[in-house]
This record gives structure tokens, C-alpha cells and sequence, in this order.
């Protein structure tokens, strides 16, 4: 990255090898570019994204390839029932030394990586997932009473699959709001999945390479942080999640009628920090309303919840944002 002072010329060299970046990445990830932009997105914004879609979707493949590409080594967890918190913490055990002396060692689990996927993390049981998410909101652990920090930057891209739920443990609404991100991974079109069969099923696989290393991204995040935000987006920004909550002063009607609760401040939180990053990840210099229409699904849906009655209806949450947005007068960005 390029330590000049002009923040300008720091943002076209930023947008500059983002691009690259992305290119890499396409070289494995067919097609879904809304997907990947969402979850560059994520990372650039230093938080964690739940990834939405059935089994087959290049979810693991996905995760894998960020790592390379942005410089951060990962591991992958498969939750299940029976997992427990030390299978992901690590934990303590005793060692006797050559002269017969025995001493406690600490033995790392996988959670200590830059990026981790946690594959169906609502098949683990909630203690399990209390134990992740904790060291998402904190970016360290706790073991045996020790405080251990976690490798900097960290990012957890979860998984969860919407159709089988038998066997699992959904997410209380309190964790889903450390994800920053929630990011709906739909099938790929017909042109898409030939180019599929034809890249993935011969001899030989299109590998990507290292953009960034893990102090260069760490730079990017700061540099995400330091773009302006004009006061036109801020107020959209406002005005799109106070409006989304039914009891509030600002409730929209469709918000009043069909909603259980809606948005606290971290949705617009993340809404601030994502529209940043889409930004630089186009090459602009700020973020603008479209960038607010165009990320709200995935910063709101999964902080909101229907009424029962709505729900009877066949009402959405996504047609709640969109409602709210088409009334604001925000449309996203082509």
C-alpha cells in the first residue's frame, strides 16, 4: 500500500488494487459478484458476515480464495452438535517434561487464524456458539482463566443453510447482530453454471494469487474509516433504521404493521462503515445514498423480525426494507 499522505491518491491506489483483487478472486468464483463484493465489503469494514445459501455453492471455496488473496491464513470449522467450546478455543493439557516435570500447554484451536469459516454454525449448541461469538465481539479468548488475543485482523464468515432446519439451534437475535453482514447466496444462472462444469471438472484448476498482505489490509481498514461521509448519506442512513422500528417515533407504516422489533445502532453502524467500503471498492472517493439502498438488505434483514401475524400473511422482511426505501426515495445503485 502506499503511504502517501493524500488521501485522494491513497483511495484511487486503494481502488486500484482492489480490482486486482478481484480479478484473483474470479479466477475461482465463478459468477457471484454480488456475493463477493458483499463480503470484501465485510472485511474491508473489519466485521464478520453470515453466509445464507444451500450446500453447493462455493461457500468454502469462497472463503479459501479470500484468504489467499488478501494475505490471511484461515481455517474452516464444520459445527456440529456434539462440538464443544474447547474444540474451538483449544485447550490446556499436561506435558511431562524429559526430567519428569510436569507443566500445563496450551494447545491452540482453529479459531486462532485471521479468517475462519464456521460452516452451519447453527447445528452447535448455543454454548458452543456462545464461544465464537464472544471472541468475535472481543477478538480474544478466554481459557482456564487466561486472556489470549487473537490474531489481528480476524473476520468469521459463518454459514447457515435456510432450508434444513431438524437438528439445529438458531441464532438468538443478540448474536445475529454481530454479524455486520448477512449475505443471501442464491443459485447461479444457466450461463454461470456451465462455466462451472467447465472449470472446475477438467484436469487442472485455475489457482489465484496473494494482493495484499495482512498489514496492508489492516491499512485498508484504517483507510475505510477515514473516508468521508456526507451528511446527506448520514441522514438517510437515520431515517432508514429508525424507521424500520415499529414502536419507535419514526416507525413506517409497514414497519408498525408487520414488524416484532427492528434495528438497534449497530445496524446503522454497520450501514456507515459498509457504504465506506463499497465506495472504495468502486474507486470513489465517498459513499453516496445508493450505496445506503443497495446495502440495506443484507446490513437490516437479519436484525429484524416478523410479527406472527405477518409471517401467516406470507410477508417478507425484505419487502418491509423495500418499502421503507421505495418511501424514502432511495434506489440502489445499478
Amino acid at each position: 500500500m502506499s503511504e502517501s499522505p493524500d488521501p485522494v491518491a491513497r483511495i484511487e491506489a486503494a481502488g486500484l488494487r482492489l480490482a486486482e483483487a478481484r480479478a484473483e478472486i474470479g479466477k475461482r468464483i465463478v459468477g457471484q459478484e454480488e456475493v463477493v463484493a458483499l463480503a470484501l465489503t465485510t472485511i474491508l469494514s473489519g466485521g464478520h458476515a453470515l453466509l445464507v445459501g444451500v450446500p453447493g455453492l462455493a461457500k468454502t471455496r469462497l472463503v479459501s480464495t479470500l484468504g489467499t488473496v488478501l494475505g490471511l491464513d484461515n481455517n474452516r470449522i464444520q459445527f456440529t452438535p456434539d462440538l464443544m467450546p474447547a474444540d474451538i478455543l483449544g485447550s490446556e493439557v499436561l506435558e511431562t517434561g524429559a526430567d519428569g516435570s510436569r507443566a500445563f500447554k496450551f494447545i491452540e484451536g482453529p479459531i486462532f487464524t485471521r479468517l475462519l469459516m464456521a460452516d452451519e454454525i447453527n447445528r452447535a449448541s448455543p454454548r458452543t456458539q456462545s464461544a465464537l461469538l464472544q471472541a468475535m465481539q472481543e477478538t480474544a479468548v478466554t481459557v482456564a482463566g487466561q486472556h489470549r488475543d487473537l490474531a489481528r485482523p480476524f473476520h468469521v464468515l459463518a454459514t447457515q443453510n435456510p432450508i434444513e432446519q431438524e437438528g439445529t439451534y438458531p441464532l438468538p437475535e443478540a448474536q445475529l447482530d454481530r454479524f455486520l453482514l448477512q449475505i443471501d447466496v442464491d443459485y447461479p444462472s444457466r450461463d454461470e453454471e456451465r462455466e462451472i462444469l467447465l472449470a472446475t471438472t477438467g484436469a487442472e484448476e485455475a489457482e489465484a494469487a496473494a494482493v495484499f498482505s495482512a498489514a496492508e489490509l489492516i491499512e485498508l481498514q484504517q483507510l475505510v474509516r477515514q473516508m468521508p461521509v456526507g451528511e446527506r448519506v448520514v441522514e438517510a442512513i437515520l431515517t432508514l433504521v429508525r424507521s424500520a422500528r415499529p414502536d419507535g417515533p419514526e416507525a413506517h407504516a409497514a414497519a408498525a404493521e408487520r414488524l416484532a422489533f427492528g434495528p438497534g445502532p449497530r445496524a446503522a453502524q454497520a450501514l456507515m462503515l459498509a457504504v465506506r467500503a463499497r465506495a472504495l471498492l468502486a474507486g470513489r472517493l465517498a459513499p453516496s445514498v445508493e450505496d445506503v439502498a443497495a446495502l440495506a438488505p443484507a446490513a437490516m434483514e437479519h436484525r429484524m423480525a416478523l410479527t406472527f401475524a405477518a409471517r401467516a400473511e406470507g410477508a417478507t422482511i425484505r419487502s418491509v426494507i423495500d418499502e421503507i426505501l421505495a418511501d424514502q426515495a432511495l434506489e440502489a445503485a445499478a
